[in-house]
């Protein structure tokens, strides 16, 4: 029976031009695979190359690929790393610390990451590999109703301020604490840190002020987890 020290994990993930790993959802997976001590095999996909990836069966990354057994959705592989390792750490204590996170995803979601794409929806683009960005512009613009992503951020600098005081939740539970998850980190640390993990990945303009002492300790000691595992000198600056 292969232990977790010889299992064959790949995880497919969207990477930009310069190589860093450009997904929200990808990088909270990542984190969750060193939360467990998990060694993988990164696949490396551009956003046009996903459906002939997978033959149509899976339409967005992350990807994993535990020997024969494949899934996609985030929430659906931490599920799957519990059970599938149950000797490693648990991403979840039980029921209710799972049901309370996922709580905070949708929060995470509608206050957080729409917002970012507002901002950031152009510098996604132009990081993007450069056989990759005539989709991207298409496809996106057609969420937008024919909106080009150059009007849709025009006024991206002045959308700065409500943006950053839509974090406040998290510099009040990270005033009295080290983690979101308390004195220890938890997936909900994972999925925060894997939106600003997205952000650094393309922006050219920074999200967050200069004097943001809280969430500047906690994103450190964030990246710090795991022997470094979110440090990537390609990284943009996050803070002014």
């Amino acid at each position: 029976m292969n232990t977790a020290a010889t299992r064959d994990l790949r995880l497919y993930e969207l990477v930009l031009e310069n190589g860093c790993s450009a997904s929200p959802f990808v990088w909270r997976t990542r984190f969750a695979l060193a939360h467990k001590g998990l060694a993988f095999q990164s696949v490396p996909l551009g956003f046009t190359e996903i459906p002939q990836a997978f033959g149509g069966r899976f339409k967005t990354v992350p990807v994993i690929a535990d020997g024969e057994e494949m899934l996609s959705e985030s929430w659906d592989i931490a599920a799957y790393l519990d059970r599938a390792f149950p000797a490693q750490p648990q991403l979840f204590s039980g029921p209710a610390e799972f049901a309370m996170v996922k709580l905070f995803d949708a929060w995470l979601h509608d206050a957080i990451l729409r917002r970012l794409f507002r901002i950031y929806a152009l510098d996604i683009h132009n990081a993007a590999r450069p056989q990759d960005r005539a989709y991207f512009r298409r496809s996106r613009e057609q969420w937008l109703k024919g909106v080009t992503l150059e009007d849709f951020t025009a006024d991206r600098a002045g959308r700065l301020p409500e943006m950053r005081q839509a974090f406040d939740p998290l510099r009040t539970q990270l005033a009295s604490y080290p983690f979101l998850g308390g004195a220890v980190p938890n997936y909900a640390d994972y999925m925060a840190l894997g939106a600003l993990q997205w952000i650094a990945s393309v922006s050219t303009l920074p999200l967050l002020a200069a004097d943001d002492a809280v969430l500047r300790q906690w994103l450190e000691r964030g990246l710090d987890l795991y022997g470094g595992a979110g440090r990537d000198a390609r990284m943009k600056p996050l803070f002014e």
